[in-house]
């Protein structure tokens, strides 16, 4: 049975099987629900890949979505922990 705050749970378990996290196989599912995954693909990106922003920024972003331990991580475990997200 879906759960309520899952709108396709289809895309939601191939996601989970693919090794995203719970709350990142949520968003793209949620997000795909009213549309098709390549269009809500198409529709992020816009900024530069992780490598190129200073740690400062990386500290920044992962403070604004929440993960844990962010302080003490380095920039290679900083962007690793985005992307993980």
């Amino acid at each position: 049975m879906p759960r309520a705050q899952i709108k396709d749970e289809r895309t939601y378990q191939a996601l989970r099987r693919e090794g995203n996290s719970k709350e990142k196989s949520a968003r793209i599912a949620n997000a795909a629900a009213g549309s098709s995954r390549k269009s809500v693909a198409s529709r992020g990106g816009h900024s530069g890949p992780y490598e190129d922003w200073s740690k400062i920024d990386l500290l920044q972003r992962a403070r604004e979505i929440g993960i844990k331990g962010r302080s003490s991580m380095s920039k290679a475990q900083l962007v690793t922990a985005l992307r993980d997200h």
